[in-house]
């Protein structure tokens, strides 16, 4: 049976992570269309943050905003007390394709923060040192050693992945975002990513928003799940986690996994039964 402890982060502690009002408006040929509306909520410090809904509810666009790659419509994104208006050292990023750099090999790539010239400032002599450590330290966490001197065409999918998650962590970043970044692997490989990311999640105490269509995925890794609506994308549940770590693959068989489970699935297909319903009555109407 799993225990009933959590290791949830203090409440009293002040955010990492403010997202408050966002709101996202595209221009469309009939007009402007509403991505996100008023979506508001914190992740504490060392929380893991999942963000799930159904295609076209705005889960990747609110990561872009968050990580500076496009700008709200209105509100606002905060990261320690700082409005977030552009990409920064203090976010580290995953996608679903690792993106890392193909000329460069795996312990370049993972060292490649230190060439960027905000970066270069900060790290001089004995911080320089300590950098370098900390990227061979995070190479051999994702089990890469061997593999240092690689370049990316020798790797497989989920090597490469491990690579791009090392990489983004090299800078310890504030926070950690991630969307979909076990989308494109297969079903073994992906449960390998998953047990890795729970471990690193435990060790390093990065907070993390994590997008996933994944419901199973996103109940083994976070401690709250963010349950988004569509059209526009707003928050239709929050649902805590309360499951104990450290979380491994075989709490999927346990009844209180299936618990959470089946909440946020409930969340998730019951508002779109409830819009079916509403579209067929609109037909009968007519």
């Amino acid at each position: 049976m799993i225990a009933t402890t959590s290791t949830t982060p203090n409440p009293s502690t002040a955010p990492a992570l403010i997202v408050w009002g966002l709101t996202k408006t595209f221009c469309g040929r009939a007009g402007p269309v509403d991505a996100l509306k008023e979506v508001s909520f914190n992740v504490m410090p060392g929380e893991f943050v999942a963000l799930v809904g159904p295609s076209g509810c705005g889960k990747s666009t609110l990561l872009s905003i968050v990580a500076g790659l496009e700008s709200p419509t209105t509100g606002r994104v905060v990261i320690d007390g700082r409005s977030i208006v552009e990409p920064g050292p203090d976010r580290g990023m995953v996608f679903q394709r690792d993106n890392l750099f193909p000329w460069l090999t795996v312990r370049e790539n993972v060292r490649y923060s230190a060439r960027l010239k905000s970066i270069r400032r900060t790290l001089s002599g004995a911080k320089r040192q300590d950098f370098d450590a900390r990227c061979d330290q995070l190479i051999d966490i994702v089990g890469l050693s061997k593999f240092a001197k690689s370049y990316p065409s020798e790797l497989s999918g989920g090597m490469r992945q491990r690579a791009a998650l090392a990489r983004a962590l090299a800078n310890q970043p504030r926070v950690l975002l991630m969307d979909e970044p076990f989308g494109a692997l297969d079903a073994q490989t992906r449960e390998e990513m998953q047990e890795l990311l729970a471990r690193l999640s435990e060790r390093q105490g990065t907070t993390t928003l994590f997008v996933t269509h994944d419901v199973e995925e996103a109940v083994l890794l976070s401690d709250r799940i963010i349950v988004l609506a569509p059209h526009p994308g707003r928050i239709a549940r929050e649902i805590k986690v309360d499951l104990p770590r450290p979380r491994t693959l075989e709490m999927r068989l346990e009844p209180e996994f299936s618990s959470v489970r089946a909440d946020v699935l409930e969340s998730l297909y019951s508002r779109q039964r409830r819009s079916l319903s509403e579209s067929q009555l609109q037909s009968m109407v007519r």
